[in-house]
């Protein structure tokens, strides 16, 4: 009976074909917008994770004073070596800890120059921030120790200064100091945000104090946890060892910053996901639309048919085969339009991870889900014109013109 029910919707299906395309075209385009919206959330989710992971393992950033507006900070003093020397020796559970320092300056090399960033730091800040060099060397620590004139630059100072010819063993000047190129940054591109992380020229931190900073002030504090160590306990005690050596009050505010990348990352994640719900959502209210408009063709399909019913029903067609007939061409138009919305999905979201530069992550979950709510909507939208169409009087449908 089954069987006969879907040979019957088939036919019908193909004899209204136009009709039938237009009535799917709610479930289409519904599935589609599911399936696309929760996929590029995911790729977002994913690619934010990734910016989030580039920038350290286990990373904590520490900075003097606390936000107080969207790029603005309290005033508040500087920290020095001797705090960075008293975290170390304090706090247990750290892998590295780099102090460092930042000023903005033009990198110049022959008639080319580039506006860039200046890190000054020791070795440990590429071990805290997970750099790797793609060529020369670090620092030596006669360079660290006396100052030296000599700087690791990033890919994109490389690329704007250099083009394609090897810098190593160059001198680009930095404002009025000229400076030898001894290492060159592996590559990591932008953030999720659209900062670029190769836009840097790291140099030992005595040489930035000394030819650009004219101070001895440490801006920024990078550690690293040990393996298995808990950021959010280590960040806790970091808290509480900083107010010490900082001398803040029991009533007072923190006077410093303490970032941690894992608090960052779970934030930033549960934010992308709580979207691509809100985003899904919204998309499957068009799965509704289509399904009324299924609906009301149907119904539109009943009046059309209503001397065939009679006829069938005349002959000895129970109701139950009548209902059946109807509610499976419903489920049929669905199905069908679950399926191309499937394939059109796949294709769209394949098109926007590259062209939003996200990666794809194929869920088979919001799939499977997808087209099973394409099938309900199929049979519940599907089953008022199966009923009206399965308690016509014989009679009267017979008389119908």
């Amino acid at each position: 009976m089954l069987l006969n029910a879907l040979w019957l919707a088939i036919r019908e299906i193909r004899r209204n074909l136009m009709r039938s395309v237009l009535t799917t075209l709610g479930v289409v385009i519904g599935v589609a917008a599911v399936i696309t919206m929760v996929t590029l959330g995911a790729g977002t989710t994913a690619q934010v994770t990734q910016d989030i992971a580039a920038l350290g393992s286990n990373l904590m950033v520490i900075t003097p004073g606390q936000r107080v507006g969207f790029g603005q900070r309290s005033a508040a003093s500087m920290f020095s070596l001797k705090d960075v020397a008293a975290i170390e020796a304090g706090l247990g559970g750290i892998e590295a800890i780099a102090p460092s320092a930042t000023s903005a300056a033009t990198a110049v090399y022959g008639n080319q120059n580039w506006s860039t960033t200046l890190i000054g730091t020791d070795n440990r800040y590429f071990q805290v921030r997970d750099w790797t060099l793609e060529s020369g060397r670090r620092f030596t620590a006669g360079e660290a120790a006396a100052g030296q004139a000599v700087c690791v630059i990033g890919a994109t100072v490389r690329e704007n200064l250099f083009g394609r010819q090897d810098p190593l063993g160059s001198n680009i000047r930095l404002r009025e100091v000229a400076c030898q190129v001894v290492g060159v940054l592996e590559t990591k591109g932008q953030t999720g945000m659209g900062t670029d992380q190769d836009d840097l020229v790291v140099l030992p931190l005595r040489t930035f104090w000394r030819r650009f900073a004219g101070n001895r002030d440490v801006s920024m504090i990078s550690l690293s946890a040990q393996a298995g160590i808990s950021t959010s306990g280590l960040k806790v005690e970091l808290q509480r060892l900083l107010r010490e050596l900082r001398n803040v009050g029991a009533n007072e505010d923190d006077d410093f910053s303490v970032l941690d990348m894992k608090e960052v990352a779970q934030m930033v994640t549960s934010t992308t996901r709580v979207l691509t719900m809100l985003l899904g959502a919204v998309a499957a209210v068009s799965l509704l639309v289509g399904g009324i408009g299924i609906m009301n063709i149907m119904l539109v399909s009943v009046t059309e048919r209503t001397r065939e019913i009679g006829i069938r029903l005349a002959v000895g067609a129970l109701e139950r085969e009548v209902l059946l007939q109807f509610l499976v061409e419903a489920v049929v138009l669905a199905v069908l339009g679950g399926l191309v919305g499937i394939a059109l999905a796949v294709v769209a979201s394949l098109l926007l991870t590259r062209l939003l530069e996200v990666p794809y992550v194929f869920d088979l979950g919001i799939v499977l889900i997808a087209f099973g709510f394409s099938a309900t909507v199929g049979v519940v939208f599907g089953f008022v014109p199966a009923r009206k169409a399965a308690r016509l009087n014989p009679i009267d449908a017979l008389r119908h013109e």
